[in-house]
């Protein structure tokens, strides 16, 4: 079985050396690089735009998972694809047409994404799931990190893992994640794991165990191949 997918997240790095610190996640296992672009508009917090993006490029070759919480997403996809982005996950409640958003980025040739704050309903995207390669539920309100985990957003996980039964979807959660909640999320149906605090809270010598410990944890929930 493929093992689980970790996503360190370096919305929780050490913004003065990201540099430094995406090379370290990436050599202490991490499977893809997770890239929380904020706005102060759809989310309370802002955080980078393409041109940090393009500057880590060259730092890394796992996957750069870029996730829009932005409104409008769409007059920036082509930015984030050319800096580097190898998928881009935009959000179903940032605009009226997620439909065209995620033919764009797959025009772009980048894999496509869409998510879902704990609130919103996973029927949402159910119209929009032959357009999709995964499926992202928050598992906290977007916006902050370092924030508890929320465990009735599992019932979406659940849901949206029925609803793409047959698809080659993958199924990401992101909030809250480490070694004591990832078990829940994988057992709910998700198979992407997106870890920030849980990974850096305690320096770079300790990168590799707390991957590990997270992966172990989904791993022996069955959070180990594409979900659907």
């Amino acid at each position: 079985m493929p093992k689980a997918i970790i996503a360190p997240s370096i919305l929780s790095a050490d913004f003065a050396r990201l540099a430094e610190e995406t090379r370290a996640v990436d050599a202490a296992g991490g499977d893809w690089i997770h890239l929380d672009v904020m706005d102060g508009h759809f989310v309370p917090n802002i955080t980078f735009g393409p041109p940090v993006v393009k500057a880590l490029r060259p730092h890394s070759r796992k996957f750069f998972d870029v996730h829009l919480m932005i409104a409008p997403a769409d007059p920036y996809l082509a930015a984030f694809a050319e800096a580097g982005a190898d998928g881009i996950t935009v959000h179903v409640e940032a605009g009226p047409h997620s439909h065209r958003s995620l033919q764009t980025i797959r025009g772009l040739g980048k894999r496509a994404g869409i998510a879902l704050n704990p609130g919103t309903p996973a029927a949402m995207v159910e119209p929009l799931l032959d357009l999709v390669d995964m499926v992202l539920v928050m598992t906290v309100n977007p916006g902050f990190g370092g924030q508890s985990f929320i465990g009735s957003a599992l019932e979406t996980v659940a849901r949206v893992k029925a609803m793409c039964a047959g698809r080659a979807i993958d199924i990401q959660v992101d909030g809250g994640v480490d070694a004591d909640t990832v078990g829940r999320a994988a057992a709910a149906g998700a198979n992407v794991f997106v870890a920030g605090n849980a990974v850096f809270k305690d320096g770079p010598d300790r990168y590799a165990e707390r991957i590990a410990a997270i992966r172990a944890g989904a791993e022996a929930a069955g959070g180990g191949s594409i979900a659907c």
